[in-house]
């Protein structure tokens, strides 16, 4: 198949595009996870996003514990080794910017640094949370809390935190219809 490259992406583009035009478009929802965009395109034609969405999250749901958890540390660190390096996605950028992560200082840093750490030390991957349009202190708040759950219960957070990054995606990439 040949990728067709999708003018403007809309619910109707999507739902006509070829499978390399849909991954094209969609690839990049889930974090460096494309295989969720491609198996989610055979629920073609989509009615709404709230059903794209869906049907991308079953997607990751149904998905094995190995490619779940492939998902979840696929993403980076809050302003780690990634944002430091300059490596972060587009949307992870934007992300974490929004939520004033580019411009923490260097007690900030040194703190979400210690936490990320302690973090992924005790359950064995990064922690995630939809930053968009959140503030330092809330981020540094779920993140001491969460710290304090289990690696069962974390595992199930950080699933349902992707799902909420992946919506706001999907809501950027269609202007929220």
């Amino acid at each position: 198949m040949s990728a067709s490259p999708l003018p403007t992406v809309t619910l109707a583009t999507l739902s006509a595009a070829d499978l390399a035009g849909f991954v094209a478009a969609l690839g990049g929802i889930f974090e460096h996870s494309p295989w969720i965009a491609e198996a989610t395109w055979r629920e073609r034609p989509f009615e709404s996003m709230d059903a794209l969405h869906q049907a991308m999250v079953r997607v990751l749901r149904n998905a094995p514990h190995e490619h779940q958890l492939g998902v979840i540390v696929a993403h980076p660190e809050l302003a780690g080794r990634e944002a430091a390096g300059g490596t972060l996605t587009a949307d992870s950028k934007g992300e974490q910017a929004s939520a004033g992560l580019d411009r923490c200082t260097t007690e900030e840093l040194k703190r979400l640094r210690a936490l990320n750490g302690a973090y992924r030390e005790k359950f064995g991957f990064p922690f995630v949370m939809a930053v968009k349009n959140r503030t330092k202190q809330e981020i540094l708040r779920a993140f001491e809390a969460r710290l304090q759950g289990t690696r069962s219960a974390e595992f199930n957070r950080c699933l349902e935190e992707i799902e909420k990054i992946a919506r706001l995606r999907l809501a950027a990439l269609l202007g929220g219809k």
